[in-house]
């Protein structure tokens, strides 16, 4: 036995006397009974002497052997068998395990020393990390707690010290704590934020998108009532240099609709989108929308230009008339523009107050363009035949205004109703014997199109006090709008328009579950498209050239008393561009 277990100490010098003798008086019952099994003594002093017999007084003492002292060991029963001991790999654990040997009382030469073999490989597997116990002792280290287990494992409660023995252990609750931080959604979110018209949205694709996203996405979509409101709120903001966080132009991402573009772009509200040839929704999109799209920085269109803004929605002009209204005055059918000077329908029309859509329908009258660029040269008649025809439409109408001309339509105080495809579509649905129609001579063409505010290099506190860029989900968001799924809704008539998509007339087939109980209604549209034919003499309005801002000019100061407000919007209007195209 090696020399340093006769260091051993114990710190309780003050009980050495007592428990010395108490140690003597059991080890001499052990010795006369040694024969004779006692089940009321459960436990007995282990026996160090054969190991110490250099020092007799440095005996383990049976203080010691009480769980309940921080310095003790566990205590054996008296006839104790052979016994094997193992650790575990995290050296945290101390396992002794009982052998299968059986031991005879009668042997009593052979009992002392195998009692003694366990207490020795007892206090060595004690020791730990350490070489042996009475080492540590020597060492000044306070010895490890230990408890005993109803399955004869010894488990060390005391933390161990070394960094090889905590790495399996320390990784579990470092695993844990990781999987815990990763949960959290703020550690991976990155911001979306749109202001859009309202109602041009289909709910399903909020969702849709979110779950492509993921927890990474923290989305955010407001609407507003008109393009109108979004495009003041750009000026005020953007235009002033007043940018708050809660404004229209410090969201990602706006609607803006087709004919307020050139005015967005010439007055710097909206940025060009970068990057477009290297995204798959470019590649997708129709070379029709490519065309019309591109602007210089004036806002007019260039086949050099850049990509202002993209799609996301179209249609068309229509008028919509009430069928048991003229089947009870046995009045035809609309079908074109022509019919709206009959006389028979003089003050039963009520009609959207944008100078571009009446001025246009007299030039669709006449046989001319929407986007009629000389009037004199390419309008017969020339400007006076605009001016007269101009004149007998507004005797015709009953009412100017793009706010109301629905509402005056459904009381029936009129019988036809001029307007964009988005307003009537879901009025004439909710309405019974209403017919929709696009003229057969072709309509005006409306697109809602996403736009980026221009709040880069705007440095706000509101913004967080640095130059602002879009939001890195911004070609995401374009990307999953373009989309061909993205077009049922539109097929569905779940919100009036088209997809970009059907600009070539390429549909994405119904269900019939789902418009298996929606009312019919009484249109030549084909799930908001205009038939192909008609389709083919429709025309976007692109911007006014100089000569036709004068010519409308002109016609707006050739005419006399003013109704309704409209020639006051109209003036308005013409005095708005001609400012923006001298800018």
């Amino acid at each position: 036995m090696p020399r340093r277990l006769r260091h051993y100490r114990v710190s309780l010098e003050e009980q050495k006397e007592s428990v010395a003798r108490k140690d003597r008086e059991q080890l001499l019952g052990f010795k006369n009974n040694r024969h004779k099994k006692d089940p009321k003594r459960e436990t007995q002093m282990v026996d160090c002497e054969p190991f110490c017999q250099e020092n007799q007084s440095r005996r383990l003492y049976t203080p010691l052997l009480d769980h309940t002292n921080p310095f003790l060991l566990p205590r054996r029963i008296p006839n104790l068998p052979a016994v094997s001991v193992s650790k575990t790999s995290s050296r945290r654990n101390l396992t002794v395990l009982s052998s299968s040997v059986e031991t005879h009382s009668s042997n009593s030469d052979n009992l002392i020393p195998i009692l003694a073999t366990s207490a020795a490989l007892l206090f060595l597997g004690l020791g730990g990390v350490r070489s042996s116990a009475c080492f540590a002792a020597t060492s000044g280290r306070i010895p490890p707690d230990v408890a005993i287990s109803d399955d004869n494992a010894l488990t060390d409660n005391q933390p161990i010290l070394d960094s090889e023995d905590v790495g399996e252990y320390d990784s579990e609750e470092l695993k844990a704590a990781f999987e815990g931080y990763k949960s959290k959604t703020y550690a991976l979110t990155v911001p979306l934020r749109i202001v859009a018209l309202r109602n041009s949205v289909p709910p399903i694709w909020i969702k849709n998108f979110i779950q492509s996203q993921g927890k990474r996405v923290k989305f955010r979509l407001e609407f507003r009532g008109t393009i109108e409101d979004i495009f003041s709120e750009l000026s005020k903001t953007i235009g002033e240099g007043i940018v708050t966080s809660k404004s229209a132009g410090a969201a990602d991402i706006v609607s803006l609709g087709d004919t307020w573009l050139n005015f967005a772009i010439s007055k710097k509200l909206i940025e060009p989108v970068q990057g477009v040839d290297d995204h798959d929704w470019f590649h997708t999109l129709s070379d029709k929308w490519k065309v019309y799209l591109r602007r210089n920085s004036e806002g007019k269109s260039d086949a050099q230009g850049k990509i202002y803004a993209v799609p996301y929605r179209w249609g068309s002009m229509v008028i919509a008339y009430r069928k048991n209204k003229f089947r009870q005055h046995n009045l035809a059918p609309i079908e074109d523009w022509s019919d709206l000077w009959r006389p028979d329908l003089a003050g039963k029309i009520a009609m959207v107050d944008s100078p571009r859509e009446v001025v246009g329908a007299v030039l669709k009258y006449l046989g001319a363009s929407y986007n009629t660029s000389d009037i004199d040269s390419e309008v017969t008649g020339g400007r006076n035949a605009v001016k007269h025809e101009l004149a007998s439409l507004r005797k015709q109408v009953r009412l100017f205004d793009s706010a109301n001309y629905l509402k005056a339509f459904n009381v029936g105080d009129v019988w036809v109703a001029v307007g964009w495809s988005s307003d009537i579509v879901p009025a004439a649905k909710r309405m019974s014997n209403v017919a929709v129609i696009v003229p057969k001579s072709g309509a005006s063409l409306w697109a809602d199109l996403w736009a980026i505010p221009a709040a880069t290099g705007v440095a706000k506190e509101e913004l967080g006090g640095r130059t602002r860029g879009p939001s890195p989900l911004v070609h995401q968001w374009l990307d999953f709008c373009l989309q061909a799924q993205r077009a049922i809704p539109f097929e569905e008539e779940i919100i009036a328009g088209a997809s970009p998509s059907a600009i070539d007339h390429t549909r994405v087939p119904k269900s019939k579950d789902l418009t298996k109980n929606k009312p019919k209604l009484d249109t030549n549209l084909i799930a908001g498209v205009p038939p192909p034919d008609v389709l083919t003499r429709c025309e976007f309005l692109e911007p006014l050239s100089d000569s036709a801002s004068l010519d409308y000019q002109w016609l707006i100061a050739s005419m006399q008393n003013p109704n309704h407000g409209f020639m006051h919007k109209l003036q308005h209007f013409m005095f708005q561009a001609s400012k923006v195209l001298q800018l």
